[in-house]
């Protein structure tokens, strides 16, 4: 979770001149590269399941990953990551158990709302709102798919064939923006930004949910959102109100209750 917050506090200079899409698809290629010389995948061995497990993987990975980028580009990086966080919560809420779970998604919607109070956020940067749903749609789908690629792949083969899938979908959409800003300092930066995210966050989480329950790894990640505040304040000096923080305390609490 600090590996990915660092990298969206971090790649805020690297997107002002690559862009959005331009940035991902450096990191996710480089990513992507990374894996497939670690582990050397058998592809002519993967039956049709395991091709459709990656593809899934794949697509929730690049829906996650260009929906958050796009997000932080207008809106705070802890406001981003708690409306992000909406996905795990249903996700939790689904594989959960107890009554006490169903009230959760109400309690993070007062959340969102408070995160939300700012009276022009909407009217100025609902592109970013818009995205960070996106994002929490791909994030709770990436958790689904990320323990079915764990059953179904040796290793971290899943993880590397998933994302070369999520590579050729950010291609399309960042080639024209990487050829645009191009220097070879700035890709440089990009490409080291792969290592910090999404290389070692996705290769622990897909260790970590091979080991543990759905449900347990979604407590963990009720930190998030407190983290990318926090290195949201401290890096790029975002700052938010009280009622925006208690928005985002909204959601981990939320988080908490569903998965206990």
């Amino acid at each position: 979770m600090v590996s990915i917050q660092l990298a969206a506090a971090l790649s805020k200079p690297v997107m002002a001149q690559l862009g959005v899409f331009g940035t991902s698809l450096v990191r996710l290629s480089f990513a992507a590269l990374i894996l497939l010389i670690i582990v050397r995948p058998s592809f002519l061995r993967y039956d049709r399941s395991q091709w459709y497990a990656a593809f899934g993987l794949g697509v929730t990975m690049a829906i996650m990953t260009l929906c958050f980028f796009s997000a932080i580009e207008t809106i705070p990086l802890g406001m981003a990551v708690a409306i992000e966080f909406l996905g795990p919560l249903l996700v939790a809420t689904i594989y959960g158990s107890g009554r006490l779970r169903f009230i959760c998604p109400l309690i993070a919607a007062f959340g969102v709302a408070c995160l939300s109070a700012s009276g022009d956020i909407w009217a100025n940067d609902w592109k970013g709102m818009l995205f960070a749903f996106g994002a929490a749609f791909g994030w709770g789908g990436y958790i689904i798919f990320m323990k079915h690629a764990g059953q179904k792949f040796q290793g971290l083969e899943g993880l590397a064939v998933s994302m070369i899938f999520t590579a050729l979908i950010a291609l399309p959409l960042g080639a024209q923006e990487l050829y645009s800003g191009f220097t070879p300092d700035i890709f440089l930066i990009a490409a080291l930004l792969a290592i910090l995210s999404p290389l070692v966050p996705y290769a622990l989480e897909f260790f970590a949910l091979r080991r543990m329950k759905t449900s347990s790894f979604g407590i963990l990640l009720s930190l998030e959102p407190a983290l990318g505040a926090t290195i949201g304040f401290i890096i790029l000096g975002q700052t938010l109100t009280f009622v925006q923080l208690t928005g985002i305390a909204l959601v981990i609490i939320a988080s908490i209750i569903s998965t206990r």
